[in-house]
């Protein structure tokens, strides 16, 4: 899971588990590498080139209270 904030001010939680199990977002499954996500293009991104854009974040937001962030 990754915690985002989008820039309409929604807050969630994306889960990032079901694009694992593509050979490209293999690489996520080791923790230290998936805990160098990053903004990239107003998604989400990691080094190597994997990356998961706005529209795919926005429409899978796991939404949360404000005190669960």
């Amino acid at each position: 899971m990754v915690v985002v904030e989008m820039a309409d001010g929604r807050r969630g939680r994306f889960d990032v588990r079901p694009y694992m199990i593509s050979g490209f977002f293999r690489e996520l499954e080791n923790d230290a590498y998936f805990r160098q996500v990053r903004i990239f293009f107003h998604g989400i991104g990691w080094p190597n080139g994997q990356d998961l854009g706005p529209d795919t974040v926005a429409a899978e937001l796991l939404e949360m209270e404000d005190s669960a962030v």
